[in-house]
């Protein structure tokens, strides 16, 4: 009885625990795709400060 019910919360853990893990990956997911649009606007930023340099 008791190793059942060690089973059981190793069980409820592992279950959590994957959970968890699902969910960081989808914010690490989600921060580099803000990563990647914050680099290309960065680009684009700079792009046009260093045409606005060559104007001077």
């Amino acid at each position: 009885m008791i190793f059942e019910e060690k089973a059981q919360v190793s069980i409820e853990m592992i279950i959590v625990l994957a959970a968890v893990v699902a969910i960081v990956l989808l914010l690490v997911s989600q921060l580099q795709k803000t990563a990647e649009k914050g680099a290309k606007v960065f680009g684009k930023k700079a792009d046009a400060i260093f045409e606005e340099i060559e104007d001077i």
